[in-house]
């Protein structure tokens, strides 16, 4: 039995593992780097242990070092959050190698999805229509070109190791491959040490939804709600809603049952996120195979605790297959520390002022508090803004009420930003697309 959860990461997913760990009545260890020891989930945690420097690769990315404070502490299990080690073949294989519960995907599991090219021969397998584009690695530019010409610019090259927005291009014509195919490969290399990368066609205009799952690692399955993520800047997604509009019923539950039995046959462990674009049907994209930064949406409509849950799966938990049902409508919006004037740079610094609302119905998950010193080694992610509603409108306009209200001093963010999306004519439409396009004006 799990007696003792150890937090391999930071932020604000470590306070609310912090807090599904308690909850459970688990005793906490953190890990934390010298740049995050006055962070509020070193304050929250029940043992701290400092593993190295600021740096991820001092610290956060050192697995040995992760490993070694586990035993120290006679630590039961780990949960990596997202980011850092949570997709790591090589830490979850430590973890099994050690008899330590890795809260999450086997590590058979995450090399299978971690290799886009392999995940997309799954799918096809389990009847999911996958995007149009290259069956294997593209080796060099020639290959390239001769895909490209098949299947019609635009299209995007991709690293087979690939997440987050690294290692991806939009490519519009042979010029633009011959000049990026390089730098596409060598981002890879620096970003997943692995310089592999395929080709798809770039869908467009399409809307970016996924499907939450959790699984007992026995065949036991939930799926649940998709999510629509269509809005995004620099590919990192920073608006999320649950559930999604103006697609039929009948193919997301089309979606949602090859998903379940995709995911029994193999039996998945853990919390996953089947990726999707939806252009005329649902193409598969990915599966990230960890906790997500967006699972509060999912949360708030089901009332399902999805951290507490991956504990309870670790610890043994069975699960009866089924499609989760969810209840109104949720819609998040990440707020960053970035200065919008300067071409959205991360924006370090220390928060000399802070007033977050208290509302029904608002939920935000956070790391931040007055007087703290934001590092500027990490993800610029300062909170998340959850807001539900019996309807969207309701959910919306609860979620500007509650940016509009927030104060932060000291750094600059993206508030004013978030509120002029949600303000804006073509995302009160629906109209996410339109949203995204000019979104990557502004990014060019």
């Amino acid at each position: 039995m799990i007696k003792k959860v150890l937090i391999a990461n930071r932020g604000e997913i470590a306070v609310r593992i912090i807090r599904a760990s308690k909850e459970l009545g688990l005793k906490t260890v953190i890990v934390y780097s010298e740049a995050d020891k006055e962070s509020l989930g070193v304050k929250l945690a029940d043992e701290k242990v400092c593993i190295g420097k600021g740096p991820p690769q001092e610290s956060y990315l050192l697995a040995s070092r992760i490993l070694s404070t586990c035993e120290i502490t006679n630590s039961d299990a780990i949960h990596p959050g997202y980011g850092f080690l949570s997709e790591s073949t090589d830490f979850a294989d430590a973890c099994e190698e050690m008899k330590i519960i890795f809260i999450g995907p086997t590590s058979e599991t995450i090399r299978l999805f971690g290799d886009k090219k392999e995940a997309r021969k799954m799918a096809k397998k389990y009847n999911l229509k996958i995007i149009p584009g290259s069956e294997e690695v593209v080796n060099d530019e020639k290959e390239a070109k001769k895909i490209a010409k098949e299947i019609g610019y635009p299209i995007l090259l991709k690293a087979v190791a690939g997440g987050g927005g690294k290692g991806m291009k939009l490519i519009r014509n042979e010029e633009e491959l011959l000049s990026n195919f390089d730098t596409v490969r060598l981002e890879a290399k620096n970003a997943f040490f692995d310089d592999r990368i395929y080709i798809e066609k770039y869908l467009n205009p399409v809307r970016h939804i996924e499907f939450q799952i959790l699984g007992d690692g026995k065949g036991g399955v939930w799926v649940f709600p998709p999510r629509d993520c269509t809005i995004q800047f620099r590919h990192q997604k920073i608006i999320e809603k649950s559930p999604v509009l103006n697609i039929p019923v009948e193919k997301i539950r089309e979606i949602q049952e090859k998903i379940l039995n995709f995911c029994s046959e193999i039996k998945y462990r853990s919390a996953g996120t089947f990726e999707f674009l939806y252009y005329d049907d649902f193409y598969f994209m990915e599966v990230n195979t960890r906790i997500q930064v967006e699972h509060p949406v999912t949360e708030v409509i089901t009332g399902i605790d999805i951290v507490k849950e991956q504990i309870k799966i670790a610890d043994g938990r069975n699960l009866s297959s089924k499609i989760i049902e969810g209840n109104g409508f949720a819609i998040e919006a990440r707020l960053n520390a970035c200065d919008p004037e300067n071409n959205f740079a991360p924006c370090a610094g220390k928060i000399e002022k802070l007033y977050l609302p208290f509302a029904p119905f608002l939920r935000i998950d956070t790391h931040i508090y007055e007087n703290y010193v934001i590092p500027h080694y990490y993800d610029s992610l300062l909170a998340k803004f959850i807001a539900w509603g019996r309807d969207r409108e309701e959910a919306v306009v609860r979620l500007i009420m509650a940016l509009k209200e927030t104060e932060i001093g000291g750094i600059k963010t993206n508030k004013d930003f978030l509120i002029k999306i949600l303000e804006d004519e073509s995302f009160l439409r629906g109209e996410y697309y339109k949203i995204t396009e000019r979104l990557k004006e502004l990014q060019r």
